[in-house]
């Protein structure tokens, strides 16, 4: 399904459950995206497990994994802080994967989306479809 940006049609991904399936419970997922987080940021050594993975690819997974991890913890309190943590993480999500198109791994790229209610469905299409590619770039 191909949408045109702003036409105020949705982007379809899977409800949240479908697509956190396979997550790690919230406090592991918080203690792993917070150690890729000081890997990313050179604060803790990145084990070489698989000298094939792209730094962008890496970062990638990174962003994926935090704006994922915020859009659980927003559906587990819709409070206005965990949501706009949600929406910003998402954002950025949204703008790494406008840069790096190919790595985009769910039907619809992030281009056809430019509103931000869709950037949180956007990523629930990207954890599901990158669980079922086997997590690439970590």
């Amino acid at each position: 399904m191909n949408v045109t940006p702003n036409s105020g049609e949705t982007i379809s991904a899977p409800p949240p459950h479908e697509a956190y399936a396979n997550a790690p419970d919230l406090r592991r997922e918080i203690h792993q995206v917070l150690a890729l987080g000081a890997e990313r940021d050179g604060r803790r050594a990145r084990p070489v497990t698989d000298p094939s993975v792209d730094a962008a690819a890496a970062e990638r997974a990174w962003r994926l994994r935090r704006a994922a991890l915020m859009d659980r913890m927003a559906l587990d309190d819709p409070g206005p802080g965990p949501v706009a943590a949600a929406e910003a993480t998402a954002e950025q999500l949204v703008l790494h994967d406008r840069r790096h198109p190919d790595l985009v791994a769910g039907p619809h790229h992030p281009d056809t989306i430019t509103l931000a209610p869709g950037h949180r469905r956007y990523v629930r299409q990207e954890y599901a479809a990158w669980t079922a590619a086997g997590r690439p770039g970590i």
